[in-house]
């Protein structure tokens, strides 16, 4: 099989001849910039230079020796863009270097590392020591913010995940961009033997916070539902008018629209099913129902958290694949998830644990941990191995590889 061929064939729930393997397809699949530098080290991979293309989260670009040691089946479209005035170099927060898009802008303020809009105003932070760029505020957080939300485009322009976005996002999508992107993912589609994959948002929970901050946002869903609803209806009709200019052009060049909401914590859903079904069932069905028509890709949702109450619902709202499988928040156990979801949706991660065993467990240990998920998530497809979420910037090179081996080894059919 070929790697898009083993991928497909996973989601349709057939069990391929190796058990597919992704690393870096989206933002939450990847491997930490430092980590990667660590790795290469290690391997002996001193050249290219390291590549920065999630600034917010500092992740690296897998390059191609990676996806090929590693036995990638999966990739991001966005590596088939470079940025248009190129890369300039960059220091890593422990002092390694890498290269950022040359758009990129920041300068230092108090000790940290700032990001500014257009007019000035700093709207992420990295401070001493951290490894992450935070946001630095939330544009509708005042006390009218509900009520004057307009132009909330520009308030959103503020939000560190736009201004700081991934390739082929990282220009305005003008009419001349859009013929571009398709032109460049038809090409990039026709050259790859692996299934692409493009990212595109459409967020509704996870934007409120931002804008409103955390604590708003719960007290609106309780408290303001009449206003907050219709705050959602307009943040789904901008996501449908983006989706409308992109997906046509795009069916046919990629294989995975990947959307997202973070909708959990450690210990569960952010907010009960009766609430999730009342403000965001439907408008996540609606733009999850049009995404699909319009791209004819299989959507790939990223959830984190301990979502296992909502799952049948997102399932309902046209979810196919179902990332990054949280598996050490409550009631996420692999068992569970494959027993009672294993044949309606596909599981795109949950490989290796990456809370505790992938940083601080031994080689036997993280062994073990990739065996026991493969043995679960693996029978009768439905499961694209990755670890839970990214390699953070502690893991050690020989874990890395310990990890990623094991993945191909007991991934054989």
């Amino acid at each position: 099989m070929t790697p898009r061929e083993r991928v497909l064939a996973a989601i349709a729930h057939q069990e391929p001849d190796q058990v597919p393997i992704d690393q870096g397809s989206m933002r939450s699949t990847g491997i930490m910039a430092i980590a990667y530098n660590r790795l290469k080290r290690s391997l002996g991979m001193e050249a290219p230079p390291t590549r920065l293309y999630d600034l917010v989260q500092q992740l690296a670009q897998p390059d191609d020796w990676y996806l090929d040691r590693f036995r990638a089946d999966a990739v991001d479209l966005g590596r088939a863009f470079e940025p248009r005035q190129g890369w300039q170099p960059w220091t890593l927060p422990d002092g390694s270097a890498a290269t950022a898009p040359g758009w990129f802008r920041a300068d230092r303020e108090d000790s940290a590392l700032v990001c500014r809009d257009e007019r000035g105003t700093v709207i992420g932070r990295m401070p001493e020591g951290a490894l992450y760029i935070d946001q630095a505020i939330w544009p509708l957080a005042g006390p009218d913010g509900l009520d004057h939300y307009e132009p909330l485009p520009e308030h959103m322009a503020q939000v560190i995940w736009a201004a700081l976005p991934t390739a082929p996002f990282d220009h305005s999508l003008t009419n001349e961009r859009l013929a571009d992107i398709a032109r460049t993912a038809r090409q990039f589609h026709a050259a790859t033997d692996r299934a692409v994959s493009v990212a595109v948002g459409c967020n509704l929970f996870e934007w409120s916070q931002f804008l409103f901050g955390m604590e708003n946002t719960y007290l609106y869903m309780a408290g303001e539902k009449r206003k907050y609803a219709a705050f959602l209806d307009r943040l789904t009709e901008l996501h449908l008018e983006s989706l409308s200019r992109l997906l046509p052009s795009l069916r046919g060049a990629i294989d995975i629209l990947v959307v997202g909401d973070d909708l959990g914590m450690q210990s569960g859903p952010q907010m009960s099913r009766a609430m999730y079904r009342e403000l965001f069932f439907a408008r996540h069905r609606r733009i999850y129902e049009y995404a699909k028509r319009e791209s004819g890709a299989h959507l790939f949702l990223h959830c984190c958290g301990g979502v296992r109450e909502l799952i049948p619902d997102l399932i309902e709202a046209g979810v196919e694949i179902f990332n990054p499988v949280q598996t050490s928040a409550r009631r996420m156990e692999p068992e569970r998830l494959k027993r009672e979801f294993g044949r309606d949706c596909t599981f795109w991660g949950g490989g290796c644990d990456t809370q505790r065993t992938l940083p601080r467990g031994s080689r036997e240990q993280i062994r073990d941990d990739v065996r026991r998920r493969m043995d679960v998530f693996a029978p009768g497809g439905g499961f694209v191995w990755a670890q839970v979420h990214n390699i953070l910037a502690d893991v050690p090179a020989e874990n890395i590889v310990e990890m990623l081996d094991a993945a191909y080894e007991f991934g054989a059919a």
